[in-house]
């Protein structure tokens, strides 16, 4: 083998990292990226130690619709020492008014239903999920955001709604472990309207 094909053979595994990094970059940024699951807020609809895909790319074109899921960067007086990303459910978009009456939220004046909601024992509510003042109003390019473990989430009834552009994508496919894999779907809820852009 002369030194001129070794030399073109080094060149194009180069290349192919290179272009390998490259996608993987663009694709990490700007298209998907995987999270793993660590608080226990999204139970039963997300158990700890799930991994989700999170969809980066449409929400650029179409604006985030209440059922859901997101990951996003939680205020700084919240976020975890290690910068763990929040996962939660939009439960409001910008313009609406969220209320809480009886442990049933109320979105517009209307009670929605949650057939997601953690059923399970649970322990009373936390301090820092206690609902002081008990109806939000949510701003324009802002979500109002709660996990479907309400008695173990810290979420926009402690730290108010999440501006939009700290969300990092929308949850859309859980991954692993392999025999929960799917389609992570988002509910409707009849009477309200539709987000618009």
């Amino acid at each position: 083998m002369t030194q001129r094909p070794a030399l073109g053979c080094l060149f194009e595994i180069v290349e192919t990292l290179v272009l390998t990094l490259v996608i993987f970059f663009v694709i990490q940024n700007f298209v998907a990226q995987p999270y793993q699951v660590k608080q226990q807020s999204m139970e039963r609809t997300l158990e700890p130690n799930e991994y989700v895909l999170v969809d980066k790319l449409t929400p650029r074109f179409s604006a985030y619709e209440r059922g859901s899921i997101i990951v996003f960067t939680p205020p700084p007086d919240w976020s975890p020492d290690d910068g763990t990303p929040f996962i939660k459910r939009i439960v409001g978009i910008g313009g609406d008014s969220i209320e809480i009456v009886d442990g049933r939220v109320h979105v517009n004046d209307v009670a929605i239903d949650e057939p997601y909601l953690y059923t399970g024992t649970a322990g009373p509510e936390p301090t820092t999920t206690t609902i002081d003042p008990p109806r939000w109003e949510v701003p324009a390019g802002e979500l109002f955001v709660m996990g479907d473990h309400r008695s173990h989430s810290a979420d926009s009834r402690a730290f108010g709604p999440i501006p939009v552009d700290s969300v990092v994508g929308r949850a859309w496919l859980r991954y692993w472990p392999f025999g929960v894999f799917g389609i992570l779907d988002s509910p409707t809820y009849p009477g309200l309207q539709i987000a618009v852009p």
